[in-house]
């Protein structure tokens, strides 16, 4: 068995390789490779004097939105360059706790506003099957490293499909639990009524370890449920006979690409083959996920995003009295993506639009919601879906906002509904991964990971090609 300190000299190893060069993946914004070594070396000391946790030795990325001592968190924004945070996030701390070692702070799209890991302060992230292509966003610092072998495990943020995403054009597994089941404390705030730490892994079984070890209540985050974490693992025995998989129509149009589809079809296929009753299902207010929730998540970005003004922590700029500080310290600080979200957001929220705009968003939130809550009561024990309806696209291909917002155009309705939901590998197109998207009822993690274990042995090398 490989020991703490040869798992994590083999870790540092692999982010060198992979970051070298004018096409490195810039996966990794900040280690303390000094610090990582230490701790290794003190687990490898203590390996015998104390029960070793489920991720004893293993080496772990954490997406920069995310708090550790130690090293910044930065949120891939200038406004927060070289902040180091004076506490630590719940979900990091129970890593830690479980064994793991953080070697690095994760590259993300500023604030993890974006789709595709370009809008980064500290440039952009590549996709390690293609470095001219992206690897999703806004977690694709965290998917990246993953795929290119840098760790087996690593934290993301999930506020619309910021997992998933980039976890199905890297080729990975992404995991967005349910609102409440992880906590949210040290997470930098987005949109917190969607916010949810998730994992990206390299398999379901590291997911389900990743999940089980950071998952349950935490005093410190009053929107954490109070709810029983089942042993995800062990769902790796769980049959799927009689288990009703649910196919919304709403998320094969005509112009999902052909061939995603087809890698869908098979794997549908494959769960008719394990005993699974596959059915076609509606989700009818599909098509308003993307106008809704391109109102919501401003909005409470816009809120939320107030705290960076130059005054507590973080830059300031110098201006003519308070205002032109703010002024010239946001103006500075924040790029054009998230200046563009608080504008909209505020606007939204503003006294003549926020019956107009944001309620009204709220009301069709709700019925999004109510879809898979019927479907979900009236039997459907789990929805199967394409993660994208694309493979990952160039770097400045969707320059036009409104069509990078529809890369999410598949993710963002889990978010908005609160439900989990989890992305996994299954196939290629021209050599570039394709990712099937399982989405369960509130707290119904176990028998989403049912399904995606037995669906990964089922495909076995045919995800890969």
């Amino acid at each position: 068995m490989t020991g703490p300190r040869a798992a994590v000299d083999a870790s540092l190893a692999r982010a060198h390789a992979v970051r070298a060069g004018s096409d490195g993946l810039n996966a990794i914004l900040s280690s303390d490779e000094s610090h990582a070594r230490a701790e290794a070396d003190d687990l490898e000391r203590r390996r015998d004097s104390r029960q070793a946790g489920a991720l004893f030795g293993v080496p772990v990325v954490v997406k920069d939105n995310i708090a550790t001592l130690r090293l910044p968190t930065t949120c891939g924004s200038r406004i927060l360059e070289g902040y180091v945070s004076p506490y630590e996030a719940t979900a990091v701390a129970r890593l830690r706790a479980a064994g793991a070692i953080v070697v690095g702070k994760t590259n993300l799209d500023e604030f993890a506003m974006g789709s595709s890991t370009e809008y980064s302060a500290f440039g952009p992230t590549r996709n390690p099957f293609d470095p001219s292509l992206v690897p999703g966003g806004s977690s694709g610092g965290s998917a990246a490293a993953v795929a290119a072998g840098i760790t087996r495990i690593g934290l993301g943020s999930e506020t619309g499909g910021s997992v998933r995403q980039p976890a199905a054009f890297c080729g990975v597994v992404g995991v967005k639990p349910t609102y409440g089941r992880v906590s949210r404390y040290g997470l930098v705030a987005f949109a917190s009524s969607l916010d949810q730490i998730g994992v990206v892994a390299a398999g379901v079984g590291d997911a389900a370890i990743a999940l089980e070890a950071i998952a349950g209540h935490d005093p410190l985050d009053a929107t954490s449920a109070t709810v029983t974490i089942p042993r995800y693992g062990d769902a790796a025995g769980d049959s799927l006979r009689g288990t009703v998989i649910g196919v919304p129509k709403e998320y094969f149009p005509e112009q999902l690409d052909h061939r995603i589809r087809a890698h869908c079809l098979r794997a549908l296929e494959y769960f008719r083959s394990l005993g699974a009753d596959v059915r076609e299902v509606s989700l009818p207010n599909t098509s308003l996920a993307i106008p809704v929730y391109y109102i919501i998540a401003p909005a409470e970005a816009s809120s939320n995003l107030a705290r960076f003004d130059g005054v507590r922590y973080g830059l300031r700029i110098a201006g003519d009295g308070l205002r032109g500080m703010y002024e010239a310290t946001r103006s500075r600080g924040f790029g054009p993506e998230v200046t563009r979200r608080i504008l909209l957001g505020t606007y939204v929220l503003s006294a003549g639009y926020y019956d107009a705009y944001y309620r009204k968003a709220m009301q069709v939130r709700t019925l999004i919601a109510r879809d898979f809550t019927r479907l979900f009561a009236a039997g459907t024990d789990l929805l199967f879906t394409p993660t994208t309806p694309t493979t990952p696209f160039p770097f400045g291909a969707k320059s036009d906002p409104y069509d990078m917002y529809l890369s999410d155009i598949f993710t963002v309705t889990a978010n908005l509904a609160g439900i989990p939901a989890m992305s996994l590998p299954i196939g290629r197109v021209d050599g570039l991964p394709a990712g099937g998207q399982l989405l369960a009822p509130a707290f119904g993690e176990r028998k989403m990971f049912a399904a995606a274990f037995a669906l990964e042995r089922a495909l076995g090398g045919e995800a890969h090609r």
